[in-house]
């Protein structure tokens, strides 16, 4: 009997061996760099006993589980720094000895520094366990979600506005050609006062003075009025140049100021009293108009203009890629902004220069006050406002000089940029309750004036976009929410189309044309976007009130880079905005390579571009600081 037991003992022991797989073996990779993925914690649940199994992967992603029960099992990345997934199979009596995996299973890893603050093990009432992702951790994602969400839609409604405009320019083109013009009578003409502010002009003082003189009007119907706030030797240069061309029978004046309050506006304001005309043109130093300026332009007053705005051309537009650039963007503005918006009858602005004003306009507006750093913008639209319209003539064009430097351009940039928010915490008010405002033009005088803003919401974009990563590596159920805003990328086809029609209108249409056009626009929105820093200081300066003095371009008078000798006037100092344009070209840069690395390419181009953009900002500014050649 004692034999008996001892038989049916080995039987039971030999049976209960033969239901278990000695060896259950397979392989882990890293789903992003397809490597294999070391010491990661990996948990086998037999479904039939319940019994589980914990092991880590060794430094080749292995991983064996020893005398696992045949049937149904569970595979559980269960490892912190991983997304939790589990995957089910099954071994049947053919696995006694040895189960392969026949693939490698894949794991996603999470972005632990980030949004991973303490996974915890939540137990069902059904005895279940899974992996909860950390309550506040999931909230500040969906947080930045939504803010990114936000300047997504914000920029969306830009390019939807900008579209809308250059459809409305594309439908009036034909219309223009059609229309009559106004002929120039010498006998009828009014009379006119050309007003040329300068502040510290050594280098083009001469050359605007001179150009001014040689319009072709009639003298006793003409006065020029030299404005100079300027402390250097460029009021000896003005006054030599005013006393030779008076002395040629010319009615001009020079009005010195030592007191520069108001800046620009404050000397406007300051010479109205002394202004002999009905009509007040207006030129920045750096522009050269054509003679017969006047004749094209002041036909075109009509009962109720109050002013004739006309297009901004290029002395120096092939001088670099920087001056190309500019050119593009600004023909942009003057073919499709300003086309568009006078297509529509909508608001449009006064330029700063190369427009002409009527006398009264200016009065009745409340004249040209000095509480914004953009008064041409401010003026143009309280002079709106009150009933005036404004003309703008797309085929008369008004040469100037574009900023050859770095420096230059964003002294410039930062005055229109924060100008335009000033205007619109002035204005918006006034916008939304004016009686007598349609609901349109309601609806686009903020937009416009909001314009500049949209370099702040492109900077946050950017910053996070780098956080948007990280979510979606740690939140498979936020993915769908990031895949969602592919859905933007339509904001750059309709901002590709309003500066397609500039482009075309000056270089022609044709197939060769347009694949110009596409290299040009990606790097005009390279360099854009990383110009966004900059810009969305002066803009959050201007909407917190931060005043600061009028910093005007500096101006060069050059055409080629052999001429360029220096320009005392280009302040250049390395600040903490071009340190901090450095470290962002640094950090999108690694995100870009990292991200190609992985094989995660939806982000990629974005990156490269700003990559690209706060390189060229970077390094032109390092080199504008060694040399003086800029």
């Amino acid at each position: 009997m004692k034999n008996v037991f001892l038989a049916l003992f080995v039987f039971v022991i030999g049976v209960s061996n033969a239901q278990v797989s000695k060896i259950v073996e397979g392989y882990l990779d890293d789903y992003k760099t397809k490597r294999d993925a070391e010491k990661v914690d990996i948990t086998l649940k037999s479904l039939k006993s319940g019994k589980i199994f914990k092991e880590k992967t060794d430094e080749n992603g292995r991983f064996v589980f020893k005398n696992v029960p045949i049937g149904k099992c569970e595979l559980t990345i269960a490892d912190r720094d991983y997304r939790p997934e589990t995957f089910k199979f099954e071994t049947n009596q053919d696995h006694l000895e040895h189960f392969t995996f026949g693939q490698p299973f894949y794991a996603n890893l999470k972005v632990s520094w980030l949004f991973n603050w303490g996974d915890r093990t939540v137990t069902l009432k059904s005895g279940k366990k899974y992996v909860q992702e950390h309550y506040w951790s999931h909230v500040a994602a969906k947080i930045i979600l939504g803010l990114y969400g936000f300047c997504l839609l914000l920029i969306f409604y830009y390019s939807c506005v900008q579209m809308t405009l250059a459809v409305a320019y594309v439908r009036n083109r034909k219309k223009k050609k059609a229309e009559l013009k106004p002929i120039y009578d010498p006998k009828t003409t009014p009379s006119v006062t050309v007003q040329l502010p300068m502040f510290n002009e050594m280098y083009v003082a001469e050359r605007i003075i001179d150009t001014i003189a040689e319009f072709d009007y009639p003298r006793d119907r003409f006065q020029i009025q030299v404005l100079d706030d300027s402390t250097d030797e460029t009021k000896d240069i003005i006054a030599r140049k005013v006393t030779e061309v008076a002395a040629r029978g010319i009615n001009i004046q020079h009005i010195h100021r030592t007191d520069r309050t108001g800046y620009k506006a404050g000397a406007l304001d300051k010479a109205m009293d002394r202004v002999e005309g009905e009509f007040i043109a207006i030129f920045d130093a750096d522009f050269v108009p054509d003679k017969d300026f006047l004749k094209r332009t002041m036909p075109n007053f009509k009962d109720g203009i109050g002013v004739v705005q006309t297009r901004w051309g290029h002395l120096n537009k092939t001088y670099s890629l920087l001056t190309e650039l500019q050119a593009f963007g600004l023909n942009g503005h003057f073919a499709i902004e300003q086309g568009g918006r006078t297509a529509n009858g909508h608001y449009i602005n006064f330029n700063g220069t190369a427009g002409i004003w009527r006398k009264s306009c200016i009065e009745d507006a409340g004249g040209w006050e000095h509480d914004t750093i953009t008064e041409d913008l401010d003026l143009s639209y309280r002079a709106q406002m009150k009933g005036w319209k404004f003309v703008y003539l797309e085929d008369v064009e008004a040469p100037a000089e574009l900023p050859i430097t770095m420096s230059a351009l964003k002294s410039q940039q930062h005055r229109w940029m924060k100008g335009g928010a000033e205007v619109f915490i002035k204005m918006w008010k006034r916008i939304l309750t004016t009686k007598g405002i349609k609901f349109s033009d309601r609806v686009h005088g903020l937009a416009h004036l909001f314009n500049s803003s949209v370099f702040v919401f492109i900077l946050i974009l950017s910053i996070l976009s780098l956080f948007v990563l990280h979510i979606k590596d740690s939140f498979s159920d936020l993915n769908l929410v990031i895949q969602f805003g592919a859905f933007f990328i339509s904001s750059t086809v309709f901002l590709a189309f309003y500066y397609w029609n500039s482009y075309r209108d000056k270089n022609g249409s044709g197939f060769s044309n347009f694949i110009r056009f596409v290299g040009r626009f990606f790097q005009f929105l390279t360099v854009s976007m990383a110009l966004s820093l900059s810009n969305a200081v002066a803009v959050i300066e201007g909407y917190l009130g931060i005043k600061s003095s009028f910093v005007r371009t500096p101006k060069f008078n050059v055409a080629k880079k052999d001429e360029f000798k220096g320009n005392k006037y280009d302040k250049k100092s390395l600040s903490i905005i071009n340190i901090a344009e450095g470290i962002l070209m640094v950090v999108f840069g690694f995100t870009a390579v990292n991200r190609s690395i992985y094989g995660d390419f939806g982000m990629v181009p974005f990156h490269l571009m700003l990559t690209i953009g706060y390189g060229i900002i970077f390094f032109s500014t390092l080199k504008e600081n060694r040399s003086p050649q800029g």
